[in-house]
């Protein structure tokens, strides 16, 4: 890690043109402490040291602003939140958005209602549940502005979970690897059946992460067929 970092506040504002107060770097400790305290007895994350958690969960998180513009009262989703990336992060800098959480693991899902309730975040529901339960219900289906995800899957697969729960006009984001762009070109079909189309990919840079980081950022531009998504396994099983 390289010993410059200068910090997350002053590290988000120079990546991402993001200034968090006070109070806002105080929530981030405080997320920071319970996820090492929480990973001593439920596995959460093999990342532990604050200051990779700062730059390769909390700054990683953030980089969606790279592509994601909230207005006041849009709704996010984050699918297969896992410890709360990207979520809780965007929420903790976006205050005026209304927040999902989709996560099947309980442990997972427990942690995220935990740290919800702790740092006082209101608007943020923690949903237990497969993305493709939630993409066939009308409470979720079609109700989103934004959809955001990281690690979940290849993005052939990844779309079918997250392209129903949008509105027509709403925008996914896939935080991607070096795969990310390959993964976007191969995801033409799927995205042609679903009713998306690849808007850009934007490429992330971290401090002191030498990887590959992009963004894969997809419109949706008509309204998902009523068979999508499929029936919970079979999007990653056979993927479209």
């Amino acid at each position: 890690m390289s010993s410059e970092y200068p910090g997350l506040g002053p590290a988000a504002e120079s990546l991402f043109q993001v200034r968090l107060s006070s109070t806002q770097i105080q929530a981030f400790q405080t997320y920071a402490a319970e996820l090492q305290n929480w990973n001593q007895r439920v596995n959460l994350t093999a990342i532990t040291d604050p200051k990779e958690i700062e730059i390769k969960h909390f700054l990683d998180s953030l980089s969606c602003l790279l592509a994601l513009t909230p207005r006041p009262g849009d709704r996010v989703v984050d699918v297969g939140t896992g410890a709360g990336f990207p979520g809780i992060p965007l929420r903790i800098a976006c205050p005026e958005i209304r927040l999902v959480l989709i996560e099947s693991i309980s442990k997972k899902a427990d942690f995220c209602r935990h740290l919800v309730r702790m740092l006082g975040l209101d608007d943020v529901e923690v949903v237990q549940a497969r993305a493709e339960q939630l993409g066939q219900d009308p409470d979720y289906r079609g109700r989103f502005d934004w959809a955001v995800a990281r690690a979940v899957a290849n993005l052939a697969v990844l779309v079918e979970y997250l392209l129903p729960l949008l509105r027509v006009g709403g925008v996914a984001i896939a935080q991607k690897g070096e795969a990310g762009l390959s993964e976007a070109q191969s995801a033409g079909k799927a995205l042609g059946i679903l009713g998306g189309r690849l808007q850009q990919v934007v490429p992330v840079e971290l401090h002191g992460v030498s990887e590959t980081r992009v963004l894969v950022v997809i419109e949706k531009m008509a309204e998902t067929p009523p068979a999508y998504p499929r029936r919970v396994g079979l999007p990653a099983k056979r993927p479209l």
